[in-house]
């Protein structure tokens, strides 16, 4: 209590401002942290450093420290021989202690050093014109090694300044790796000099004449290092590879074709200053016995260790340097470190309810890395042609859920693997995992309005609404007429002679049925076709207003040829939504095409690609009634069907939630 008194005795003399301190806001948690009594002022400040001179003087300068050698207040950072009390990854981690007049960060390795600097870019705030480090005691180390996000720019582009942005973003949550797969059946995207009619766009059959060259390679490898972030290319062999046979002729197993790839290969690691090179080996037919081992040693006696995805070709011990797990099939082999990617493709996510199984997963099951598990790499893969880069980040709700994977991958644990109820939120808010993940969402929402204005982030807060859904009866019978839009739903109810219940929830998306169906259990424990389920709450607002809306009832996966619903439907369930009674109808869709084809662009058919629907809540309670049929779980239209919905109040111009809203079943304030 002394001690405690002491401190705020100090706080309250150096900094009136000490309660703006950012110390609950950091993203990843720290492994441990204590509160400091007092703040660091950025006036005037000696620097003290061995490392990385410049960019803490920029750092410091910008938040309007003045960097001088006869400075009484003092900026310190030290390599030390050993962070004896850190459990693992040594080389990444770091101590950080602030207070009124110093702040000293140790750390072994120069990369410890960066990412205690990225800490302290989190805990700098403004009070008045003065910029202040708020006061603590961090003592910091990955989980995991490996945590990463993968771009398939091969089925599609994003531009290097693109790119530059992602890494630049995603370096300061501590993310470290950057994932390339460069090459594809629809494209060969990275410059070759010696076979310069491989970019040709006649050998590209997606946005011809996108690609990067050698140059830009080596700069984006650059970029990556200054950042402390691992470039992965992948040259994807011997399948996904239409484009080469395009080009060549040749099937790249054949002696001719591997003639040839041996030459791209040598070629792009003559440019490509990094460790490991991916060579792909998934989904093929293997004709010739000895092209893997054979590629394997030619990659590495260019000085490369060698990555390969699992399903693919099967290695032993030391014929690998890395595997990277894809599909609930991939397994993990002891004596081969493994990349966990099984269930962490973004292309195939919900917006909001994937991103709580991902939040909640541990890592291949397990709460920190070894030796055979080094950590996770998140994935989009545009099998579906997007053009739009800010399209294609959106709707796959790509910045929210690499920071849900940064906090996972750094502090580790998580409450389960993708087997429980990862998808749903407990509804017993005072349950661990409902706070964990409350606690994300906060920080999680803190850093979209502060670092990511301009950026494409589409989540808002939803952790406060709440619904009551009925079991799901079978099809053949109207409830409309037992349950209309504007009357209650009891605890219970019979239909023909059956007693169903009623069930709460949480969240702005529910899945009533996982997208990869029993792999990912949701909602139903066991949901099944032919039946009907309803969801409603009441939503209390403090005014009459116009809102915006977030509803959709299928989200559709960015590598799907499904086709758009129909004109004036929602979907191809039947889905319905009513506010007040009234019936909200689907917005024009903007494709209307009927034949299934990955070359046809969908538009607005998730809400994440169409400005919210403006609606009107009346002053007080106001009740949303969902009807939520499915027929089967295997519609000629839609390959992955999600029986499920999405329905959320925000601003007109979609970037928050709408204030002061209660989502209450009961109609409780």
């Amino acid at each position: 209590m002394k001690r405690m008194a002491l401190c705020l005795f100090i706080s309250l003399l150096a900094l009136p401002a000490i309660f703006a301190n950012n110390v609950n806001n950091l993203l990843p948690k720290p492994q441990r942290m204590t509160w400091g009594c007092s703040d660091f002022k950025l006036d005037k400040v000696r620097l003290v450093t061995p490392v990385l001179q410049e960019t803490l003087k920029s750092f410091l300068e910008e938040w309007g420290g003045i960097v001088s050698e006869q400075a009484n207040a003092c900026v310190e950072v030290k390599l030390v021989p050993s962070l004896s009390e850190v459990p693992l990854n040594r080389n990444e981690a770091y101590r950080l202690a602030v207070n009124y007049r110093r702040v000293v960060v140790e750390a072994e390795t120069e990369t410890g050093i960066f990412y205690a600097f990225q800490t302290l870019r989190q805990l700098v705030y403004q009070s008045g014109r003065k910029g202040y480090i708020s006061g603590c005691q961090i003592t910091d180390w990955p989980a995991f090694r490996v945590r990463g996000f993968m771009q398939d720019i091969g089925r599609g582009y994003l531009s290097v300044e693109e790119l530059k942005r992602e890494i630049d973003m995603l370096s300061r949550f501590k993310v470290n790796v950057f994932h390339w797969h460069l090459t594809e059946n629809q494209a060969w995207r990275l410059e070759s000099k010696i076979f310069p009619m491989l970019n040709d766009s006649v050998n590209m059959t997606r946005l011809p004449g996108k690609f990067y060259t050698l140059d830009e390679a080596r700069e984006l490898v650059a970029y990556c290092k200054s950042r402390q972030v691992m470039l992965i290319p992948e040259i994807d062999m011997p399948g996904h590879s239409a484009a080469f046979e395009r080009c060549f002729r040749h099937d790249m197993q054949s002696p001719e074709g591997m003639k040839i790839l041996k030459l791209l290969v040598e070629e792009a690691c003559s440019y490509l200053d990094v460790p490991y090179l991916h060579i792909g080996t998934d989904e093929v037919e293997f004709k010739n016995p000895s092209f893997v081992s054979e590629m394997v040693a030619f990659v590495r006696s260019l000085g490369k260790k060698v990555i390969s995805w699992n399903p693919g070709w099967t290695y032993q011990p030391g014929e690998i340097d890395m595997t990277q797990l894809w599909s609930y099939r991939g397994k993990a082999q002891k004596g081969i470190p493994a990349i966990d990617s099984r269930f962490h493709y973004l292309n195939h996510f919900d917006t909001f309810g994937d991103l709580v199984a991902l939040y909640n997963s541990r890592i291949y099951n397990a709460s920190q890395g070894s030796d055979d598990l080094t950590g996770v790499i998140v994935a989009i893969w545009n099998d579906r042609r997007i053009e739009d880069e800010s399209s294609m980040l959106e709707q796959n709700n790509f910045y929210p859920n690499m920071l849900a994977m940064a906090e996972r991958a750094w502090l580790g644990g998580g409450s389960e693997y993708f087997d429980k109820n990862g998808v749903i939120l407990p509804v017993d808010e005072r349950s661990e995992v409902f706070r964990d993940f409350a606690d994300f969402e906060r920080r999680l929402l803190y850093f979209k309005q502060h670092w990511f204005q301009g950026y494409p982030f589409t989540y808002v807060k939803q952790t406060n609404v709440k619904w009551n859904i009925t079991d799901a009866f079978p099809n053949g019978g109207d409830l409309d007429k037992v349950f209309p839009p504007e009357a209650g739903i009891s605890a219970s109810y019979t239909y023909e002679g059956k007693t169903y219940g009623v069930h709460p929830a949480i969240g702005a998306g529910i899945y009533l049925r996982h997208v990869w169906g029993d792999l990912v259990p949701a909602f139903y424990k066991h949901p099944l076709e032919n039946h009907t389920a309803y969801a409603y709450t009441y939503v209390y607002s403090p005014k009459m207003q116009e809102v915006g809306l977030w509803a959709e009832f299928q989200n559709y996966s960015r590598s799907e040829s499904d086709l758009p619903p129909v004109q004036g439907k929602w979907d191809y369930k039947g889905s319905r939504i009513w506010l007040n009674g009234e019936e909200i109808l689907p917005p024009l869709w903007t494709a209307s095409h009927s034949n299934k084809s990955n070359e046809i662009p969908l538009g607005n058919e998730n809400f994440t690609a169409r400005p919210p629907q403006k609606v009107t809540l009346q002053k007080g309670w106001n009740k949303v009634f969902i009807k939520l049929p499915v027929s089967t779980f295997h519609l000629p239209e839609v390959r992955l069907v999600k029986w499920m919905f999405t329905t959320v109040f925000v601003t007109l111009d979609g970037e928050k939630a709408v204030e002061g809203l209660i989502y209450s079943p009961e109609r409780k304030k």
